[in-house]
């Protein structure tokens, strides 16, 4: 009897510690849950808050000009959109993605913007891209640079966009203020200067409440500032696309302008470059290690090695010049190759200080960084 009884005990003693510990790791993952939740929250308004005005012009193919997100006809596959962007069954909804990182001076947000098609060189524009890549891979030798494989005058995917660097003023976003943007205009990186922050010898960008202005070309989407009444005026028009939360369709809306939403990077492209070479993504590159500055949970201010490793680097495409189209952390500034790959991306901070000359008022160290495996403090 004794025996039994120390028996059960036993028994409902375990069952009360596997309780227990269920119970731990349930609020465990909620609490993680709840944490990423928040982060992602706040990421979507620090990036709507600051979420630029595009104007983008139109050529004479304007539903190819038109803003969309790279899953538009339903499905992840890179080597259908460009003929799927003809097809009026799939709506060209205006979405835009981003991304957000932050040192202790200033927030990033990289914005990403997609088409489906970049048709530079009209409808022979196709057939010179792959003549070109074709001479390229042949005569290589012939080309030191390495940048005539890159030249393409038309091919499936496109995407270009800009890094917005906001000075922090506290924890208010009010307060905050847009400082520099450079923007990804066909394998350049252009910088620009807000006219508030009083930087001579670059280019100034104009914001309406905080959001840069920027054009969009037609047809190869290159991005740059907005000059109202330059040759930036298409004859076919310009579509102007702000943020306001919801994705809007320029075929039925049938305005000037057309409101968009945003979409993260993080849980859409970049987990797909994940598994590298895929429907998605037509080549990959192993970015290797990283060495980033950050602030550690207790303020000290350390280097740190992050492992990057092999992801997707260039959009799946077959049509003119074939995987020409890269996501943020596949450009590059055809003036700086010598630079890490993905650097821009990855590390704005650093590229930023480079690029603008900053001084020890701009800080490099991460306090969030979620590409890196930094995250908000709980």
């Amino acid at each position: 009897m004794p025996g039994k009884v120390n028996y059960h005990f036993y028994q409902l003693a375990l069952i009360a510690c596997l309780t227990a510990s269920t119970l731990l790791t349930t609020k465990a993952v909620n609490a993680s849950r709840m944490h990423n939740q928040s982060s992602a929250q706040a990421d979507r308004e620090v990036a709507a808050r600051f979420a630029p005005v595009f104007y983008q012009g139109l050529g004479e193919h304007e539903r190819n000009d038109y803003i969309t997100n790279f899953d538009f006809d339903g499905d992840w596959r890179g080597d259908n959109n460009w003929t799927h962007a003809d097809d009026s069954r799939f709506k060209l909804k205006a979405n835009i993605y981003y991304a957000v990182s932050e040192t202790q001076t200033h927030i990033f947000i990289h914005y990403a913007v997609f088409h489906p098609r970049d048709y530079k060189g009209g409808d022979k524009g196709t057939l010179l891209s792959e003549i070109i890549r074709e001479g390229a891979r042949r005569g290589g030798k012939y080309d030191p640079t390495g940048q005539l494989g890159e030249a393409a005058l038309a091919h499936e995917n496109d995407m270009e966009g800009c890094l917005v660097v906001v000075a922090k003023n506290g924890d208010d976003l009010k307060q905050a203020r847009v400082v520099f943007v450079e923007t990804m205009s066909h394998n350049k990186f252009l910088k620009y200067a807000t006219e508030g922050a009083k930087d001579g010898g670059f280019d100034t960008v104009t914001l309406e409440d905080e959001r840069p202005r920027l054009y969009v070309e037609p047809k190869g989407h290159g991005i740059e500032a907005y000059r109202a009444g330059q040759r930036q005026g298409q004859r076919n028009g310009i579509l102007i696309y702000s943020f306001n939360g919801r994705a809007g369709d320029p075929e039925q809306e049938r305005g000037e302008r057309v409101g968009y939403d945003l979409i993260p990077l993080s849980t859409t492209l970049w987990q797909r470059s994940q598994r590298g070479v895929n429907e998605t993504y037509g080549e990959a590159y192993d970015y290797g290690r990283m060495t980033i500055s950050v602030v550690q949970k207790d303020g000290r201010q350390q280097e740190s090695q992050v492992k990057l490793g092999k992801r997707g680097s260039s959009f799946l495409g077959a049509v003119g010049a074939s995987n020409m189209a890269r996501p943020p952390w596949g450009w590059f500034d055809r003036d700086e190759r010598e630079r890490p790959q993905g650097e821009w991306f990855f590390d704005p901070a650093r590229t930023i200080k480079r690029h603008f000359n900053r001084g020890t008022e701009f800080s490099i160290y991460y306090t969030y960084a979620p590409f890196l495996g930094i995250d908000r403090r709980k």
